[in-house]
């Protein structure tokens, strides 16, 4: 049976109703290029034709009585796909401010427990009813983040698309087996008794963790620390709604800033978040003098023999919002970034993975409720989660129909109202951006800033 990690089941936990915790994307098709044109039927075909390889789709959570451990994940034998995928149309005129706020409020919903974790809206009515909008179709895919993170999220995403109009469905995959109650139960009496033995891995890779954080912070190569951000408007209690915005970049003018600037890609895309934010609160009067902090998740996949489908560590960055220079602004970025991925590298790929799975299920509840009932619910810890996904680098089809860009979206968290997260396609940078509509008015202002600050560096460069 295939049980949740620590970490898949911290994310699980953490859910709450005004916390949904899914990794989306919203995927703008033009169906101008479906053999035969497009019709929901077709796509609901192609999409059945795909579940037999996809088995997040097909699996659901499992959690008997009598189990002390986590839950587990089983096929679901009665799986209906027409349980996930849905039809809407979008209200005229269709624009990406009507397409935001459908999404938006479709992604503050979180998905049921009793079924697979993920839901699929096929957004009809994209662009109004202007002849040469008539072909625009967008997709809504919503995932539990338990069953996947950004990494496994993007190789989903690579078995419902493909590089061809009319690629065959790929090969069946299997999913986890059903197992009974008793079953389920004597192997989570077995790991709990046993998890005192993860506390082997823990002790060292946390005396790690202090040693070397405390001798880098003395030496000054250390990452960003925890708990330094100043307080913004994104660092405020969330409430159940949720707004969301996207912008599409050159892919080609970041690689040029890149490349002249002698500064790594991420860095770029680092510096168009810290332009785009202190552009947006400096604006409105509400610029920190200290720089914000970004917390950067980063995958371990392949990178140890770790269980779970997260498999992630981290790193706090510096933004250098102080900065006024763009410019200067990307390579006091560049510098500082490599100096966090360094610190990070040295704690051990693998410790956020480790930490997670050394805590049991009461474990969990017990510092939740602590979290949630002190001070520490309301410090800053950071101000915003950036993540950067390496995307598909050809052009890529849906049932036929040619995907024209592809955002995708983080959860949001208590203390932590804000994610900007991006993906690389073909020639475009697609960005998504998420947060709470009492804690940023205007997302749409934050979203347009991006091109213009991609545009100065080029002037800049």
């Amino acid at each position: 049976m295939e049980r949740l990690s620590g970490l898949d089941a911290g994310l699980l936990y953490s859910e709450s109703s005004t916390v949904p915790l899914q990794v989306c994307s919203i995927t703008e098709l033009d169906t101008s290029t479906v053999p035969g044109g497009y019709t929901f039927e077709k796509f609901r075909d192609q999409l059945a034709s795909r579940v037999p390889a996809i088995p997040v789709f097909r699996t659901k959570l499992e959690d008997p009585d009598l189990n002390i451990d986590h839950p587990v994940w089983v096929e679901d034998k009665d799986f209906q796909l027409s349980r996930h995928l849905n039809r809407v149309a979008l209200p005229e005129p269709g624009g990406r401010e009507e397409l935001a706020q459908l999404c938006g409020r479709l992604v503050a919903t979180p998905l049921e427990r009793s079924k697979p974790l993920w839901e699929m809206w096929v957004i009809e009515g994209v662009g109004g009813s202007a002849a040469h909008d008539e072909h625009r179709v967008a997709v809504l895919m919503k995932v539990h983040h338990a069953a996947v993170d950004g990494v496994s999220a993007a190789n989903l995403l690579a078995q419902l698309l493909d590089t061809e109009p009319d690629a065959p469905p790929p090969d069946p995959v299997e999913a986890p087996q059903p197992a009974s109650a008793l079953e389920i139960a004597a192997d989570g009496l077995w790991r709990f008794v046993t998890r005192p033995w993860q506390l082997t891995r823990v002790v060292p890779v946390t005396a790690s963790l202090i040693t070397n954080t405390v001798t880098r912070a003395l030496s000054g190569t250390a990452m960003a620390a925890p708990f330094s951000a100043p307080s913004t408007p994104f660092n405020a209690p969330l409430t159940s709604e949720r707004t969301v915005a996207f912008a599409q970049l050159s892919l080609d003018d970041v690689k040029k800033v890149k490349n002249q600037a002698e500064v790594k890609v991420n860095d770029v895309v680092m510096a168009l978040c810290a332009g785009a934010l202190r552009g947006y609160l400096e604006d409105r009067g509400e610029l920190p003098g200290k720089p914000l902090i970004a917390v950067v998740p980063a995958s371990v996949h392949g990178q140890s023999d770790r269980p779970g489908r997260n498999q992630l560590s981290g790193m706090f960055c510096s933004l250098h919002t102080d900065i006024e220079d763009p410019l200067e602004r990307l390579h006091a970025i560049g510098e500082s970034d490599q100096l966090a991925k360094e610190h990070s590298g040295s704690l051990g790929p693998t410790m956020l993975v480790d930490l997670a799975q050394s805590l049991s299920r009461n474990a969990y509840g017990l510092l939740l409720g602590v979290l949630s009932r002190t001070s520490l619910s309301r410090a800053v810890i950071h101000n915003v989660i950036i993540s950067n996904v390496a995307g598909p680098t050809t052009t890529l089809y849906s049932g036929g129909a040619q995907v024209t860009a592809l955002y995708p979206f983080g959860p949001i968290f208590p203390g932590s109202g804000l994610n900007i997260t991006v993906m690389s396609m073909g020639d475009k940078l697609n960005v998504g951006i998420i947060s709470c509509p009492q804690l940023v008015e205007d997302l749409w202002d934050l979203a347009d800033r991006f091109d213009a600050e991609l545009t100065e560096l080029l002037a800049r460069c």
